[in-house]
C-alpha cells in the first residue's frame, strides 16, 4: 500500500496525452479522485499531463507542475512521444524525438528529486499503440513497419523495457501499462490507436488502485 488512508499530500498524475485532461472523457486521474475517498483515502488527485509532452518536456514543467504541489505520490508515465519518429516530416526524422539515454536520465531525475523531498514515484510503461488508416498515412514508412500489424510500437517496446530496467534498478514501483494492453485487444482499449478510451483509463485506474490502496 502507498498511500495511507489519512488526509495529507496530493497525488500528481504526471505525463502526456495519455494522462491528460481529454474532453469529455474519464480519466484515470478523475477515476482516483473519485474512488480514493471509498477507500479511506482523502487526497487531491491532480493531473499534471499535457498532450505532446515528451520527457524532455516535462523536465521544464516538473518544478512548476509537479513539485510545486507538494504531492506525497506522484504517477510518472511517458514514452510515446520520446520514442516518436517523426519520419511525416520533411525531410522525414531518421531517429526519436528524445533519445533513449536523454529519456532515462529525464525519468532518473523525477525519481530522485521526489525522494530528496520524501516524496513517492510511482513508474508506468507506455501504452502500446496500433495502426489506423490516419496512423498509417502520417508513420506508414520505415523504421516503422506499416504491413506488421504490431509495426507502429517497433520503438516504443523498447522505451517500455527502460522503464522496466530503470524501475528495478531504482527499486521504483512499476505498473506495466505496455504488458497490460498489450494482452488485450487493443482497438477495444484506445479511442484512436493511441490515446486509452475509458475502459483503458479504467483498466489504468485499478491497477493503479490495486498498489495505492
Amino acid at each position: 500500500m502507498l498511500l495511507n488512508a489519512t488526509v495529507g499530500s496530493c497525488v500528481v498524475a504526471f505525463g502526456d496525452s495519455t494522462t491528460a485532461p481529454r474532453e469529455n472523457l474519464v480519466t484515470y486521474a478523475d477515476l482516483l479522485r473519485a474512488e480514493l475517498p471509498g477507500f479511506g483515502v482523502n487526497v487531491d488527485v491532480i493531473n499534471a499531463g499535457v498532450r505532446g509532452n515528451t520527457s524532455a518536456d516535462g523536465r521544464q514543467r516538473f518544478a512548476a507542475d509537479v513539485l510545486a504541489h507538494d504531492p506525497g505520490l506522484v504517477i510518472i508515465q511517458f514514452g510515446i512521444n520520446d520514442a516518436a519518429v517523426d519520419v511525416w516530416k520533411d525531410p522525414p526524422a531518421t531517429s526519436s524525438r528524445v533519445a533513449m539515454v536523454q529519456f532515462i536520465d529525464n525519468l532518473t531525475l523525477f525519481i530522485e528529486q521526489l525522494r530528496r523531498r520524501s516524496a513517492a514515484p510511482l513508474l508506468m510503461t507506455p501504452n502500446p499503440l496500433h495502426w489506423t488508416p490516419e496512423l498509417l498515412a502520417l508513420y506508414g514508412k520505415p523504421p516503422y513497419r506499416p504491413d506488421d500489424a504490431d509495426g507502429f510500437n517497433l520503438i516504443l517496446r523498447d522505451y517500455a523495457e527502460a522503464v522496466r530496467v530503470l524501475a528495478t534498478r531504482t527499486t521504483t514501483p512499476l505498473i506495466d501499462i505496455f504488458a497490460l494492453f498489450d494482452s488485450l485487444p487493443l482497438p477495444e482499449l484506445l479511442l484512436d490507436g493511441i490515446h486509452p478510451n475509458a475502459r483503458g483509463h479504467r483498466l489504468v485506474a485499478d491497477q493503479l488502485l490495486a498498489v495505492l490502496v
